[in-house]
C-alpha cells in the first residue's frame, strides 16, 4: 500500500505547519483513504556524521583485510585521551570502500538499529571498536551491503557535502527520525497510488490549496504535428494487437521520448534517494530512480531503455506460442498468447525481439547500464485486464502492474515524460529531444447524464444544485447544465471508475461527508411469519445440543479430491460423476465439492491431532452438494436484465441438490477424571449418544439399523456401525471409522463419527407445539426387569415391547445392563431395564404393579424373551 511522506506531499498541496501523521491519517480517512499504519522509525541514535582521519589496512589470518580507523565524530562524541584532549574514536571497519578523508555515517554506542541491533564497544581483531560505520542495509535505507555509506556519493551537492561537519546529526540528515503513513487504497481508486492523487484527496478533505503539477509540465511538452508526413520522431511505434481481450486493444497510447548525452556517472540526488527509500523503493541508478520517482509522484509507470540498443520500430503486440522472456529480476517466463509485449525490430524484422511484458516488467535486453548515454523513455497506457492477467500469470506483482491494473490516467503520458526529462537534464547533464512519438488512440469519455435528485434518493442528502456542481468540479469533473436539475458530467481522465450516475452520487457523498448522511431506521412491515423458521430453529437446537455434549463446532472448506476419496476408501469412479466439479478450484488437488461433511471435517481433526491435541471432539453443520447426471444444463443469461421466472426456474433446475448435514468426529479419551479417576477411550457408543441427544432435542423418533457386514459402507467399521432411520428413511450413519481409514488419516483406532442428513430429518418432524403433561403428585413404583432373549433381538425392540405393555403408567425406562455368557446360554443375551411406573390420579397398589409386570412379561414373550428370576 502507498506510503505518504508529509515532506513530499507539500510539493502539491499546502500542508499546515506542524501537521502530524496522526492528523494526516484522520484527514485522509474522511475521504475514504484508510490508515493502515503509522510506521515509526526503528532506529535510535546517536548516529552522526564522521570524518575518517586515517584507515590502516590489517590483513588477517583468514585472508580478510580489515581497517583500523580513527574517525572524528565531533567534540561532543569524540574520545578523550589521558591528557583530557578530545581525540577521534577508534573503529574497526571491514568495508572495502573505507578510506581516509571520507565522510561517513557512524553509529555510536547506545544506538539501536533495525532488528534491535544494539551498538556497544566491543573488542574485535585485537582492537576496541568504539562504534560502527554503517551501510544502507544496516540502517534500513536499502539492500546494499557492499560497503559503508560514503556521503560523497550519496547525492549531496558539492556545497551540501562541504557543509557537513563531524558530529552532525545523521538521523535527521537521512530522515531516519521521521515516521511515515501507510494508507489502504480500494481497488477502484488507482489514482491514490500517487502523491498527485493523495494531495488532491487532502485538498478535498481539508480545503487546502492544491496545485496539479501536470498543468505546468504540459506547458513545456513539445508540440509535434502528428499529421505531417515528413515529421521525424525519436523512434517509430506500431501497436499491433491481434488478440485483444474482450475486444479491448491492450495499448491505446504509447508515448516515447529520447534523452541524449546522459552522463552515466551521475548520481541520484540525496533528496530523491531519501524519498524513494521512505516510499519503500531501493535506489539503483539515476534513470531508474527518475522513472520510479515520476511513477510515485504522478502515478504514471515508466520504463527507460538504452536507445543505442533499440532498433525501431517499437511494436506493441501479443505474445506468440513458444516465446520466452528473461525479465529484469533474472527469471525466465514462458509467455502466453494473452501477454502484451513491448518489442523492437532488429535487422528489419518487425517486432522480433522482446523487450518486456507491457505494464509488468522489462526484460534484460535494452536496460540502462553504466555505459548508457542515450535513453528512450516510455510512458504508455495499457488495458488494466491485460496487465492484471499477465502480472498474476507470471507472479510479478510489480509497482507498475499495481497501478495499471487499477487504472492509470490516459492523458498524463506527455507530462510524465517531461518530468523525467527535466530531472535527467538537471541531475544527469542530459538533453531532452523535442521530437517525441505519441501514438494516441484513446477515446474521449462519454458524458454521464446525472440527475441531481439522485443524491437525495440514493444517499439521503438534500443538497443544493450549486453544492453538487461545486463538488463534481472540485474532483475534476466537467459539469454542464443543471438548470433543470440535470447535469451532463464528463469525469476526469484519472478517474476511470466513474461511469454511472450512482458513481457520482458516491463521490458527492464522500466529499460532502459520510458522517453527514442522515440515519433513518427503515420501516420493516411485519408480514406473515416472524422470527426463525422451523428449520433455522432446529439447526440451532442441533448446534446447541452438540456444544452442550462437549463438542466444538468447526468450519471447513467444502473442497475434496482424490486424496480424500483414497483415505476414506471411496471409489472415485463411482463418486466423481455425481460430484460438482469446480472449473477454477482454489487447490488443484481438491477440485470437487463434498458429498459428505466427514471428508472435510476429518482434515480439521487431523490438523488438531498433528498439533498435539489427542482428545478431539468436533462437529460441523453445513451443506453437501449432490450433482445429478440427468440435470439440465444451466442457461447463460444476459447481464443487466432481471431474469424472468422461467429463467430463474431453469437456473434452479440445473443446480445440484444441497441438503444440510451435520457430522461429528471424536478421538482420544471420552472420560478422563485425572490419575485417581476413570479413563475411557472413545468408541462407537459416544457417537450413538450424540445422535440420540440430537433426536431427543428435536423430538425426532429415530432408530438404529445395523446392517450385515458386507452391506456396511467401506469407510465404516463393519461390526460397529448402524444406519440412523427416521420416518422409515435412512437419514445418516453412526459408528466407528474403519481401522484402515484411521491409519490413512493418522487417527487413533476406534475413532467414532456420525453424519446426519438434517434436511431429511427435519422433514420427519411435525413441528407442532409440545403438549405439557401435568406432573403426578403420587409416588412412583420402581422395578428392575431382566430378560433372557435370543441375540437376534435388539434392545430397542424389547424396550418398545415394554412401553406398549406398560401403557400410560410407564414414566421412564432405561437399559442398564447387557450380558452374554455361559449363564444365559449360547445364542442368547440378558437385557436388564430399570423401569418406573406412576399413575397420574392415584397411588399404585401392589396388585396394580403386578398386573403391569405381567403384561410386560406376556408382551416380551412374543419376542422369545423370558423374565430372569
Amino acid at each position: 500500500m502507498p506510503m505518504v511522506d508529509i515532506d513530499w506531499l507539500r510539493d502539491h498541496v499546502e500542508v499546515p505547519e506542524g501537521l502530524t501523521y496522526e492528523q494526516l491519517a484522520k484527514d485522509l480517512v474522511r475521504v475514504g483513504l484508510e490508515e493502515e499504519e503509522i510506521h515509526q522509525s526503528q532506529v535510535t541514535g546517536p548516529i552522526v556524521v564522521g570524518y575518517v582521519v586515517d584507515a590502516t589496512p590489517e590483513p588477517q589470518k583468514n585472508g580478510k583485510v580489515i581497517n583500523w580507523c580513527h574517525v572524528d565524530v565531533g567534540d561532543r562524541y569524540n574520545d578523550v585521551d589521558d591528557q583530557g584532549n578530545k581525540v577521534p574514536r577508534g573503529i574497526i571497519c571491514g568495508a572495502p570502500n573505507m578510506k581516509a578523508g571520507e565522510k561517513v555515517v557512524v553509529t555510536l554506542p547506545g544506538a539501536v538499529l533495525p532488528g534491535d541491533f544494539r551498538i556497544e564497544p566491543r573488542k574485535t581483531y585485537g582492537h576496541i571498536s568504539d562504534g560502527m560505520c554503517a551501510s544502507e542495509r544496516e540502517l534500513g535505507l536499502g539492500d546494499s551491503h557492499d560497503g559503508i555509506i560514503l556521503l560523497r556519493d550519496y547525492g549531496f551537492t558539492p556545497e551540501e557535502y562541504e557543509a557537513l561537519k563531524p558530529g552532525d546529526d545523521a538521523m535527521h540528515l537521512l530522515h531516519l527520525d521521521q515516521p511515515i503513513l501507510e494508507i489502504n487504497v480500494t481497488p477502484d481508486r488507482g489514482y491514490a497510488f500517487s502523491y498527485r492523487g493523495i494531495a488532491r484527496e487532502f485538498h478535498n478533505s481539508t480545503g487546502a490549496e492544491f496545485t496539479d503539477p501536470v498543468g505546468e509540465l504540459n506547458a513545456h511538452v513539445p508540440q509535434i504535428e502528428e499529421q505531417a508526413a515528413d515529421t521525424t520522431h525519436d523512434i517509430d511505434v506500431i501497436i499491433d494487437d491481434e488478440n485483444p481481450i474482450h475486444g479491448v486493444v491492450g495499448c491505446d497510447r504509447f508515448y516515447a521520448r529520447a534523452v541524449h548525452g546522459y552522463d552515466a556517472a551521475s548520481k541520484t540526488p540525496n533528496w530523491m534517494r531519501r524519498r524513494l527509500t521512505r516510499a519503500g523503493m531501493r535506489s539503483l541508478t539515476l534513470p531508474v530512480d527518475v522513472t520510479n520517482y515520476v511513477m510515485l509522484d504522478l502515478g504514471q509507470p515508466m520504463h527507460a531503455y538504452d536507445l543505442d540498443k533499440i532498433e525501431g520500430p517499437i511494436v506493441v503486440r501479443r505474445a506468440r506460442a513458444g516465446e520466452t522472456l528473461t525479465t529484469l529480476d533474472g527469471k525466465d517466463h514462458d509467455l502466453d498468447p494473452e501477454d502484451l509485449l513491448i518489442t523492437d525490430s532488429p535487422n528489419g524484422e518487425q517486432g522480433s525481439r522482446i523487450l518486456g511484458i507491457a505494464g509488468v516488467m522489462g526484460g534484460e535486453y535494452g536496460e540502462v547500464t553504466s555505459e548508457t548515454t542515450n535513453i528512450l523513455l516510455e510512458a504508455a497506457h495499457f488495458d488494466p485486464i491485460s496487465v492484471a492477467r499477465s502480472s498474476r500469470r507470471h507472479k510479478i506483482p510489480s509497482e507498475a502492474a499495481r497501478r495499471f491494473e487499477r487504472g492509470v490516467d490516459d492523458q498524463i503520458q506527455p507530462a510524465a515524460a517531461q518530468m523525467a526529462c527535466d530531472l535527467l537534464e538537471a541531475y544527469g547533464s542530459a538533453t531532452a529531444s523535442q521530437s517525441p512519438r505519441d501514438v494516441n488512440n484513446t477515446k474521449r469519455r462519454q458524458p454521464i447524464v446525472f440527475k441531481a435528485s439522485e443524491v437525495k434518493r440514493i444517499a439521503g442528502l438534500d443538497l443544493d444544485l450549486n453544492d453538487i456542481s461545486a463538488i463534481l468540479t472540485d474532483i475534476g469533473c466537467t459539469a454542464a447544465g443543471g438548470g433543470n436539475g440535470e447535469f451532463s458530467v464528463v469525469p476526469p481522465s484519472w478517474r476511470p471508475d466513474l461511469n454511472e450516475p450512482c458513481d457520482l452520487v458516491e463521490e458527492v457523498a464522500r466529499i460532502y461527508g459520510y458522517d453527514k448522511i442522515p440515519v433513518h431506521v427503515p420501516h420493516a412491515p411485519v408480514e406473515g411469519h416472524v422470527g426463525l423458521t422451523s428449520d433455522q430453529l432446529h439447526k440451532r437446537q442441533v448446534a446447541d445440543e452438540l456444544a452442550e455434549y462437549g463438542m466444538v463446532e468447526t468450519l471447513s472448506y467444502p473442497f475434496v479430491g482424490p486424496a480424500d476419496y483414497k483415505a476414506f476408501m471411496i471409489d472415485p469412479d463411482a463418486v466423481e460423476p455425481v460430484s460438482v466439479e469446480i472449473v477454477n478450484p482454489l487447490a488443484d488437488d481438491r477440485p470437487y465439492l463434498r458429498r459428505q461433511i466427514l471428508l472435510t471435517l476429518a482434515q480439521t481433526v487431523q490438523r488438531n491431532i498433528r498439533r498435539g491435541l489427542d482428545n478431539v471432539a468436533c462437529y460441523e453443520l453445513g451443506h453437501v452438494y449432490l450433482a445429478s447426471p440427468d440435470a439440465p444444463a444451466i442457461p447463460a443469461l444476459p447481464g443487466g436484465v432481471r431474469p424472468t421466472p422461467e429463467q430463474l426456474a431453469a437456473l434452479d433446475a440445473g443446480l445440484p441438490d444441497q441438503p444440510l448435514h451435520v457430522a461429528g468426529m471424536m478421538t482420544g479419551l471420552a472420560e478422563d477424571d485425572g490419575w485417581l479417576g476413570d479413563r475411557r477411550a472413545v468408541d462407537w457408543s459416544d457417537a450413538v449418544e450424540a445422535v440420540r441427544r440430537i433426536a431427543a432435542r428435536l423430538g425426532a423418533d429415530v432408530t438404529f439399523d445395523q446392517p450385515a457386514a458386507q452391506d456396511v459402507p467401506a469407510q465404516w467399521h463393519p461390526g460397529r456401525g448402524a444406519h440412523v432411520v427416521a420416518g422409515g428413511k435412512r437419514v445418516g450413519f453412526v459408528g466407528e471409522l474403519h481401522p484402515k481409514v484411521d491409519d490413512a488419516l493418522g487417527m487413533p483406532h476406534h475413532t467414532a463419527a456420525f453424519e446426519l442428513d438434517l434436511t431429511a430429518l427435519f422433514g420427519t418432524l411435525s413441528n407442532k407445539p409440545v403438549q405439557a403433561k401435568p406432573i403426578s403428585t403420587f409416588p412412583p413404583v420402581k422395578q428392575d426387569l431382566a430378560f433372557t432373549v435370543p441375540d437376534t433381538v435388539s434392545a430397542h425392540d424389547l424396550g418398545e415391547a415394554i412401553r406398549d405393555a406398560a401403557g400410560d403408567m410407564l414414566e421412564s425406562i432405561e437399559l442398564f445392563d447387557v450380558y452374554t455368557g455361559d449363564q444365559v446360554g449360547e445364542g442368547k443375551k440378558s437385557l436388564a431395564y430399570a423401569v418406573t411406573f406412576r399413575a397420574p390420579d392415584r397411588t399404585l397398589t401392589s396388585e396394580d404393579s403386578e398386573e403391569i409386570r405381567q403384561r410386560i412379561v406376556d408382551k416380551a414373550s412374543e419376542l422369545g424373551a423370558q423374565l430372569r428370576a
